[in-house]
């Protein structure tokens, strides 16, 4: 026992005074001293604070955060000595859970409990189990913006804004999510609570211009590399990180590789998705095309008609007959057995070839030349083209092999225009070649191709004939139908597109364009124009690419790396034109040196690459391809646990101090 005295009062062991200030007293409360030995361990120093406080009350979810070294000390049967703890150590007695105030991606704002005390990987998958969103290893967190930045628009946004409060929300860790009237049980409690849930599962309808245009829209490449800045580390806690109890921080979909997006177990997830989408495009993070934008219009209108009248349990079924299905339909098929050798030794033996004719376009410089007809052959993941089908047997006119190409679409429906830009990766960076196809068959079948090519697949692949009718489906989506009766109605359509598109036309002209898209969509149930959003999304150019600033070792100038979820792009600044691209299968290692914040990456056959971070830290780099290699770990098993060690092993750092 530490503190033993002689009579005149003087210690005589090894103890010494430690104070702790003890959050729950207020900011102005004195430290509590206590008297200790650096033998004694942590557990026996909370065990001392509470006695000397005598209140009643629960300080089970306390722990010791130490002010000068930013860290908690959470090993209990850890000794002071072990933690190397000393009396001039200021520690402080707060609890471990505090309510912070949380964007989500449907721009409402929830106030929600979060762990401080553990790292924002597992703070996000907390706060997710309460939203009721799977695969929260997709999702995290980011600063809000600065205030100088928002006091420009403080008259505009006044406090309209509502706030949903989840904090009365507990669940018992590791407990498996109960569904109670087909929302998750905790949120059938009260009627705030189901409030809240309609909020999270069900769009939000009534858009106005005036919310558009108050929102920041990037101008340019370098604009959009700023809100990577923002995001937090995932290996280190939120106090870590300076975060304070009912700060205002931004919840998002990060990584964009979505995985098993199930409507019956994800309501809330793919609502949130679908906004995170929809404000993408609405705000021109992503760019799309003016025919594209119509039809997201189309979808837009489509999914807020549902919304407005729509209960968010009445799409979920009897789940226990779902699974009864399911586990009866798996019998069925190992008691009637399923031959698929024969596809197997198809997809050996032959891989499948396309052979047309298509024109095609070498752009060059300082020359007017247009397309010109050849005789184009597909194989495996290379393309040939000759003058003509006799000449198939001889030397090609050029032979491209598409692995690790970039593959972007050029479609114009109304001008019959179907054309496929290939930018194939050269020694002098990035070679571009156009084909145009002659209709929509001709070019889905050529696009689906030129896509699994470029991921080193062939269109043996299972996934190349579901890539064709997706190209389709979209292209149909585009184009008009004059037979469908039009709609009568349109209020407020003409503001479900961005504020480029509402300057270049006026209300009479978009209107009548949304309402012709949206008779090829007025038969899609609420999810299914919600997912139909979200693949047209992805089809896009531009998809799910984040952007920073750095400069490459060698180079005197800033360019941007854009990093998607299986490729690294690199930009030109000044055009933004792709200069070259690195796909993670020939990664071979990559590792980040701490004291010169620089990122180096080796790749097959000897490539390697090194940049230093500009825009952002080389941690947030590091983990976002750390992260995409983690998430292309994952498989269907619906049982498997989530590897948070794995995570942490391929994106922590280890920065110098």
């Amino acid at each position: 026992m530490a503190g033993i005295k002689t009579a005149s009062g003087e210690y005589i062991d090894d103890s010494w005074e430690l104070s702790v200030f003890v959050e729950d007293l207020g900011p102005e409360a004195d430290p509590v001293p206590l008297r200790v030995s650096g033998s004694m361990h942590i557990g026996g120093v909370m065990l001392q604070i509470v006695d000397k406080l005598k209140l009643q009350r629960d300080w089970s979810d306390h722990a010791l955060w130490w002010e000068q070294k930013k860290m908690w000390l959470l090993n209990t049967h850890w000794s002071l000595d072990k933690y190397g703890v000393l009396a001039d150590a200021r520690l402080l007695y707060t609890p471990q859970h505090k309510p912070v105030r949380l964007s989500l991606p449907n721009q409402h704002v929830v106030r929600i409990q979060a762990n401080f005390a553990q790292p924002v990987f597992s703070a996000v998958i907390d706060i997710c189990r309460v939203l009721g969103i799977r695969h929260p290893e997709e999702l995290s967190l980011l600063r809000a913006p600065a205030e100088k930045e928002k006091r420009k628009h403080k008259e505009k946004e006044g406090s309209a804004t509502e706030t949903y409060d989840l904090t009365g929300v507990r669940l018992p860790t590791n407990a498996e999510q109960q569904l109670f009237r087909g929302m998750p049980a905790h949120f059938s409690d009260s009627a705030h609570t189901e409030a809240c849930y309609r909020m999270l599962s069900v769009s939000q309808t009534g858009l106005t211009p005036e919310q558009i245009l108050r929102m920041h829209r990037p101008g340019s490449l370098v604009e959009k590399t700023q809100i990577n800045s923002r995001w937090l580390d995932s290996s280190r806690t939120l106090l870590q990180q300076d975060i304070k109890e009912n700060d205002h921080l931004w919840l998002r979909f990060k990584y964009y590789s979505f995985f098993d997006l199930e409507p019956k177990y994800d309501a809330v997830r793919i609502n949130q998705l679908y906004e995170q989408a929809r404000w993408s495009v609405l705000l021109e993070e992503t760019d799309c095309t003016e025919e594209e934008m119509v039809v997201f219009a189309a979808l837009q209108y489509r999914v807020n008609q549902l919304s407005l009248n729509t209960n968010p349990t009445d799409h979920a079924g009897d789940s226990s007959l779902d699974d009864l299905d399911a586990a009866l339909a798996t019998l069925e098929v190992k008691l009637e057995g399923k031959s698929t050798t024969p596809n197997v030794l198809d997809s050996l033996t032959a891989i499948p070839e396309l052979k047309d004719y298509l024109r095609i376009l070498r752009p060059r410089k300082l020359t007017l030349k247009g397309y010109k007809q050849y005789w184009v052959t597909f194989k495996e993941t290379s393309i040939s083209y000759y003058k003509s089908p006799e000449e198939a047997l001889g030397e090609p006119v050029q032979q491209l092999n598409l692995k690790g190409c970039e593959v972007v679409p050029d479609v114009n429906i109304s001008g019959q225009k179907f054309c496929i830009k290939l930018l194939v990766p050269s020694p002098d960076g990035m070679s571009e070649i156009h084909l145009r196809c002659v209709d929509e068959q001709q070019y889905a079948r050529w696009m689906a191709g030129c896509r699994l090519a470029a991921k080193g697949k062939t269109m043996a692949d299972a996934s190349y004939q579901a890539e064709v009718q997706n190209i389709l489906s979209f292209l149909q989506l585009q184009r008009a139908n004059p037979d469908a009766p039009l709609a009568t109605e349109a209020e407020g359509a003409q503001w479900l597109v961005s504020p480029r598109y509402q300057k270049k036309f006026k209300p009479k002209q978009l209107t009548p364009r949304i309402l012709e898209a949206y008779q090829n969509v007025a038969q899609l149930s609420l999810i299914d124009a919600k997912m139909k959003f979200i693949q047209a999304w992805q089809s896009l150019p531009d998809f799910g690419i984040s952007y920073f600033v750095v400069r490459f070792k060698g180079s005197r100038k800033d360019e941007i790396l854009g990093i998607a979820n299986n490729r690294l792009i690199r930009i030109d600044l000044a055009v933004g034109d792709m200069v070259k691209t690195w796909r993670y299968s020939n990664m071979r290692q990559w590792n980040v040196n701490w004291d010169i914040r620089q990122v180096a990456i080796e790749f097959d056959e000897h490539i390697n690459v090194a940049f230093s971070c500009i825009s952002a830290s080389c941690k947030t780099v590091h983990e976002y391809i750390g992260g995409y290699i983690f998430l292309s770990t994952r498989t269907a098993d619906r049982g498997q646990e989530l590897k948070e060690d794995l995570f942490h092993k391929l994106t922590g750092g280890h920065e110098a101090l």
